[in-house]
């Protein structure tokens, strides 16, 4: 059994704070470790275990997942279960663990979707691959065009009800959607407590509002929603690998998966070359610039970084300990930060 560092909540020594979590009493690091692409049967456990327990002694207490992630899908959510067995069985209490259902898991009609069928058959799957009674937060991963949403949220509520969740959430729901989604969570009694979208210095869509329209940055803050900001890097474009316009072997850009090779752009690179720039005048690296950046904002609960190396983890962790930007340097972010095509989830988020 893992025995974690015994300073890991001390700020002083971690960096890490704590935030409150929109209007409720949960508090969550600034910064969380999600378990998306690094996680499940395609990496070596040895190597996921490091940058788990390493997180864990840093403060981080947070661990994002879904039903689809691994790979393959279930993976990562099965290779947690093992250390929440093991290394971390004295420390469940001391963890916020997430899980999301929307996506595609199954064959058939009731494998994706935003059902009642499949979020309470995938919650239940969730909970025995994680070998835990509950999870801390349960979200509809995405917006359902073809469910109504009331089913959706009626499907929220009964996680929390049963007791299989403490918290309720949504991701990647527009302005629009999370304002219905509210309007019935409120009719309902379902205490809807946090949104998780896609954020980062080149893909600000949660600022942007329409006509006579909210931004979803503004939905969130009024109705004390928590945000929590998931690809704060771009999905590794905000990193320093890409600065030259080239993919380097093995980056996630080479892959060709979810980094498209279109995200390398000229006017993408351009604005990586000058957000360097900027970050080197605060002393941080690219990444560092990024989080924190994403940070600045009271609403953004928490930020969730992807690690595949130790270095790495505490690299970003390190963000946290620079939080603060004079009006000066915010205004330089903004003249070189552009729309950089990066909202992979736009098309299922519900401009629908």
């Amino acid at each position: 059994m893992h025995a974690p560092h015994p300073a890991r909540y001390d700020v002083s020594a971690t960096g890490l704070p704590y935030r409150h979590v929109g209007k409720s009493g949960l508090k969550l690091p600034a910064i969380s470790l999600g378990l998306w692409q690094n996680f499940g049967h395609s990496t070596r456990y040895a190597d996921q275990r490091d940058i788990v327990l390493s997180a864990f002694d840093r403060g981080v207490t947070h661990f994002d997942l879904a039903n689809n992630y691994g790979p393959p899908q279930g993976s990562a959510e099965s290779s947690f279960g093992s250390l929440l067995a093991t290394d971390l069985a004295a420390y469940r209490d001391e963890l916020v663990i997430s899980t999301k259902a929307g996506y595609y898991m199954w064959p058939g009609p009731y494998g994706e979707g935003g059902s009642k069928k499949y979020l309470r058959a995938s919650l239940d799957q969730s909970l025995q691959r994680l070998g835990v009674d509950y999870v801390d937060i349960f979200y509809s991963h995405r917006f359902d065009p073809s469910t109504p949403i009331e089913e959706t949220l009626d499907a929220l509520k009964y996680a929390l009800e049963s007791g299989k969740a403490l918290y309720a959430g949504i991701s990647s729901y527009s302005a629009q959607r999370t304002t219905q989604a509210l309007q019935h969570a409120e009719r309902i009694g379902l205490p809807l407590l946090i949104h998780q979208p896609s954020y980062s210095m080149l893909n600000r869509w949660i600022e942007e509002s329409a006509e006579d329209e909210e931004s979803l940055l503004a939905v969130c803050e009024r109705n004390g929603l928590g945000v929590i900001g998931f690809s704060p890097l771009a999905q590794g474009l905000l990193t320093e690998k890409y600065l030259q316009g080239t993919a380097p072997a093995h980056s996630r850009a080479a892959a060709n998966g979810s980094f498209k090779q279109e995200y390398l752009s000229a006017e993408n690179i351009q604005a990586l070359q000058g957000l360097k720039e900027i970050a080197e005048s605060r002393g941080q690296s690219l990444p560092q610039l990024a989080i924190s950046w994403a940070l600045r904002n009271s609403v953004v609960s928490s930020v969730v970084i992807g690690a595949r190396t130790r270095a790495q983890l505490h690299e970003n962790l390190d963000a946290a300990r620079q939080l603060t930007f004079s009006s000066d340097e915010l205004a330089r972010i903004d003249a070189v930060c552009i729309d950089g095509g990066l909202n992979l989830w736009a098309s299922r988020s519900s401009d629908l």
